[in-house]
């Protein structure tokens, strides 16, 4: 099913395998002046199909569809190197789907018990390039560091400049860079090159991946 799209809005898939699932978060998407659901897909190999079309922003996955699950989805779409955001969808609060959906390039994992609550603002902060994790997530990350890194964030953090520092935690924090720049009384330019070196300095790609290090390193409070 497709949609002409108004000018400024967001480019929205929808794959679920659940006509009824679909249908009810196409009436919260729709009904945001911002959003706007174009195509919905009843599984991961069709979603894939019609991202690769090229009108589609930003694609929902629910985590369990036939064919092609969610997760796998969106690992096709990475291999792929399809410019399309993704959002994962899952009646499960479970760590190991939400960190696979991470690894898979997902911005961000919702729940369906909350999608009423969460979903217009996961989408808003995908298209943003932040990421958007529900409330256990942070439990979930916090546990991750203390079983798999315990020593990642002392060794990273030592490579970094107290400038830097400051920057990460306003960037994990979730502030713009011009908001990062009244605060810290330098021009944009400069947040923006202080985060291009951050990134490249740690190995990361995004904000999301500097928000799961600055609550590793102990820069922000869970």
């Amino acid at each position: 099913m497709t949609a002409h799209r108004p000018p400024d809005r967001t480019r929205i898939l929808l794959a679920d395998d659940h006509a009824l699932v679909r249908r009810g978060l196409r009436l919260i998407l729709d009904g945001e002046p911002d959003l706007v659901v174009v195509a919905e897909a009843g599984d991961g190999a069709e979603a894939v199909e019609r991202c690769m079309a090229g009108d589609v922003d930003l694609a929902i996955f629910d985590i369990a569809m036939p064919r092609m699950t969610g997760l796998q989805a969106a690992r096709e779409m990475s291999r792929r190197s399809l410019a399309v955001r993704i959002l994962m969808l899952s009646m499960y609060d479970n760590e190991q789907y939400f960190f696979e959906a991470l690894r898979a390039g997902a911005s961000g994992y919702v729940l369906k018990s909350v999608a009423d609550r969460d979903l217009v603002a996961a989408c808003r902060a995908a298209m943003c390039d932040e990421p958007f994790l529900y409330a256990g997530a942070i439990t979930a990350l916090i546990r991750d560091y203390l079983q798999r890194h315990q020593d990642d964030g002392a060794v990273a953090g030592a490579i970094l400049t107290a400038r830097e520092e400051e920057i990460v935690k306003l960037v994990a924090e979730g502030h713009s860079s011009r908001n990062i720049a009244e605060t810290l009384f330098i021009s944009i330019k400069t947040v923006d090159r202080h985060r291009a070196n951050i990134l490249q300095k740690l190995g990361m790609r995004d904000r999301l991946e500097l928000t799961r290090f600055a609550i590793r390193a102990g820069l922000v409070e869970p």
